[in-house]
Formats: C-alpha cells, sequence, structure tokens
C-alpha cells in the first residue's frame, strides 16, 4: 500500500451541505487515505438520525467489504444477538466505523483484516464527526479497544475500563466493551459463553443510560 503521508486526510471531501444521505454518497469518492485503493468501495454508517445510541467498530471486515453495510457479516450476527438480549434494538440504533474501508492482507485466496494504522485511523476520523455531529446520541458504544482509543486516547485500556461510563463531547456517554469479532475467536465454548455474557452485560450498562 501507498504511504498514507500521500493522501490528505477526509476532512476535504466532506460535502458543505451535511445530511446523513449527503455524507453516506460523498463518501464513496473519499481518497483521504490509501485504504480507498484496495477496498471495494467505502463502508458508511447506518441508522436513524433520531438514534440515542451509536456503535461504532474499528473498521468493515470482509462480508461488510463486499456488501457495502457495517456488522453483516459473522461479527454482526452475534451483535445482532446480544443487543436483543440487552434490550436494544438495532434499528433504533446507528451503526458504524472508525475507518470506513476494509483493511486486509491476502492469504491465497481470503482477505485477512488487518489493524488499520493510527494515521489512517486519523485521516478518517472526519467522517466519524460528521456522523456523530448530525446524530448527536445519548450513548456511544466503542466495541473494541481501537474504536475506544480513537474516541478516548491511547492510554484508554479497555479490559481495565470497559462497561464504565465515560463522559464525551460527542454524547453524553461512552461505553467500552470488546468487539463481538473477540468472541467469535475464542476457541473454548466455555470462554466463548463466559465473554458472550460479558459482552451483554456491557450492552445492557449502555442500555440504562437511555
Amino acid at each position: 500500500m501507498a504511504s498514507t503521508a500521500a493522501f490528505p486526510g477526509a476532512q476535504r471531501f466532506l460535502p458543505n451541505r451535511r445530511t446523513l444521505p449527503q455524507l453516506r454518497v460523498a463518501a464513496q469518492s473519499c481518497r483521504g487515505c490509501d485504504l480507498h485503493l484496495n477496498a471495494t468501495q467505502t463502508v458508511f454508517g447506518e441508522g436513524p438520525k433520531t438514534a440515542r445510541v451509536v456503535l461504532v467498530g474499528e473498521q468493515p471486515g470482509n462480508e461488510e467489504d463486499l456488501q457495502g453495510h457495517p456488522f453483516v457479516g459473522p461479527a454482526g450476527g452475534l451483535l445482532d444477538r446480544a443487543l436483543a438480549d440487552a434490550a436494544i434494538d438495532r434499528s433504533d440504533a446507528y451503526v458504524t466505523n472508525v475507518v470506513k474501508h476494509f483493511r486486509f492482507e491476502e492469504r491465497g485466496k481470503r482477505r485477512l483484516h488487518k489493524k488499520p494504522t493510527m494515521a489512517e485511523i486519523r485521516a478518517c476520523q472526519p467522517w466519524f464527526e460528521a456522523e456523530m455531529e448530525l446524530v448527536k446520541p445519548k450513548v456511544i458504544v466503542c466495541l473494541g479497544a481501537t474504536a475506544a482509543q480513537a474516541l478516548l486516547g491511547s492510554k484508554f485500556r479497555l479490559m481495565q475500563e470497559r462497561g464504565v461510563p465515560v463522559k464525551d463531547r460527542r454524547a453524553e456517554f461512552v461505553v467500552a466493551t470488546i468487539h463481538p469479532s473477540a468472541i467469535l475467536r475464542t476457541p473454548d465454548g466455555v470462554d466463548r459463553q463466559a465473554a458472550y455474557s460479558r459482552f451483554v452485560e456491557d450492552l445492557r450498562v449502555a442500555q440504562g443510560l437511555l
């Protein structure tokens, strides 16, 4: 991939007049970092402008990149189940990622997730900030350490501070938890169920703040 330093960041690609549909259209033409070179398409956030809760992950995965929608792969299916168990209606939530293009490495015919760099996260951040300015949620739920540190700073430690509401300028509260893909990667069935139960507990904290 080309150096991110050669790209201008997303700010210049944001439209002057901003609605969620206008942002979504404009984001398809974003060339703010190198990730657009290999990704299939921009995967923008989805959900109602009136959403009181925003769920934000790291980046789209392989299925999201192919389909063009956030959290539609295996992790999205698990997220849907956990939201239902936590009494949060996904149709009432706004779902997005801090990075809008899929960063991956090819392994044979497979495309494996690769963590975005801090430069790529910073380059893409204007899209997320614009989303939050329009939605104005009461609660933001960060799914995974990358999303949490993008919002709350690099010193934020997910496993020590997960499930604890934090004040933030973008919302009344931010609650961080693990990414649902981490549960899917847990090999032992007992440990996986324990991780899922804790995940639902964190989502219930967020639900209780609404």
